[in-house]
């Protein structure tokens, strides 16, 4: 059976355990072996940095043991998703890893963040709420992760229907 690192922002939901079991039975009615950041128990005492830098080893071990991420690029804290799970899959992407994600997020950048147009020596750019540039390649997430990840607009379960048929080929 192929592993899948759970990637996402699901381990800060209140019933994150919880959540994390969810993902994981969701997995194997696929085919797929679960492996959720929470499935590791932190030594007793850690606290702070010390437990910070535990749960990075972890979370690194297990992608690295895994087949396969599947990563939840749905927003977080705002206009874009958890920086931890992009930072994961950057990680598993560098590791040679195939990463599926999914998003709710169907519009491309400029439909979901653009409040207006800036022209600057004569070019025409769409920018965000501050004014920066809202990148315009049609994509729904930032081309880093669009360009490197599956992408597949829905829930977990659809992204793992996807998966399935891709891994039955």
């Amino acid at each position: 059976m192929r592993s899948v690192y759970l990637a996402g922002f699901d381990v800060f939901l209140p019933d994150a355990v919880a959540q994390g079991q969810r993902l994981k039975a969701l997995c194997a009615t696929y085919g797929f072996e679960g492996l959720f950041p929470l499935d590791n128990d932190a030594p007793q005492g850690l606290t702070g940095p010390a437990l910070a830098q535990w749960i990075y080893r972890e979370n690194v071990a297990l992608i690295r043991r895994a087949d396969m991420v599947m990563a939840n690029l749905n927003l977080f804290r705002g206009n874009e998703p958890d920086s931890g799970t992009a930072f994961e899959v950057g990680y598993a992407i560098a590791c040679g890893k195939t990463v599926w994600a999914y998003t709710s997020q169907a519009g491309t950048l400029i439909d979901q963040v653009a409040v207006g147009a800036a022209a600057d020596d004569g070019a025409s750019r769409m920018v965000d709420a501050d004014g920066y540039t809202v990148e315009d390649f049609g994509m729904n997430l930032n081309l880093m992760l669009a360009c490197s990840a599956r992408i597949v607009v829905g829930k977990a379960a659809d992204c793992l229907a996807r998966m399935a048929q891709d891994a039955s080929r």
